[in-house]
């Protein structure tokens, strides 16, 4: 049986958890519908350093971050997502730049990136600002080396991040997750359920 295509916009970064929870959560949908997902990647803590900071460093009162890291760990149980508790934040600008360079390779190459730039940071702690680190983790997807080196000296895509920060200006999203259903745009924490909602409305409505 052919499944009816589903194009969606996703507004991403590797280091928001998220952004993990809500790319697993997407992901399910594909029992349904066969998904075009246009993933923008936007950098949400262009601060960070590439070395890694302790989370502390983010500035949020310790009451308020541990009820966000109750609620994610919550979520990852119930719907059994693995994820490691969060020790440090880095700079996510190389593992986007990388993404975008990867998308060239088709689909099931950058797919196989993207779980496991997410994966190396939310579930074995990797520092993914690293550079080595990214590079061993391209080259295990199968992505040339020269391709590799070409996401961080190309400027065409650091041109595509900035396209994503306007892009979704226009779509008046200002954080991380989004994902945009034809003219809905569904941000943060989004159930399964929600998403199925959505999904079926914008199907329905073209």
């Amino acid at each position: 049986m052919t499944l009816p295509e589903l194009k969606i916009t996703v507004y991403s970064d590797y280091i928001c958890p998220f952004c993990y929870v809500g790319h697993h959560r997407l992901q399910r949908l594909r029992d349904s519908y066969e998904l075009k997902i246009n993933w923008c990647f936007l950098e949400i803590h262009p601060e960070t350093s590439v070395e890694g900071e302790p989370i502390e460093s983010l500035g949020y009162p310790a009451e308020q971050w541990q009820k966000m890291l109750d609620n994610l760990e919550r979520i990852a149980n119930e719907e059994n997502i693995p994820l490691s508790r969060l020790s440090f934040i880095t700079n996510s600008r190389d593992a986007l730049l990388l993404s975008e360079a990867a998308k060239q390779c088709g689909r099931d190459t950058f797919y196989a990136l993207h779980e496991k730039l997410f994966n190396a940071y939310f579930v074995d702690g990797i520092n993914i600002g690293d550079r080595l680190k990214l590079k061993e983790i391209a080259i295990s997807c199968g992505i040339d080396e020269a391709i590799i080196d070409s996401a961080w000296s190309d400027q065409k895509y650091m041109q595509r991040l900035l396209e994503n920060f306007s892009s979704a200006r226009q779509h008046k999203i200002q954080s991380v997750p989004s994902f945009v259903f034809g003219e809905r745009v569904l941000t943060g924490v989004v159930a399964e359920s929600t998403f199925r909602e959505a999904a079926e409305q914008f199907y329905t409505a073209t």
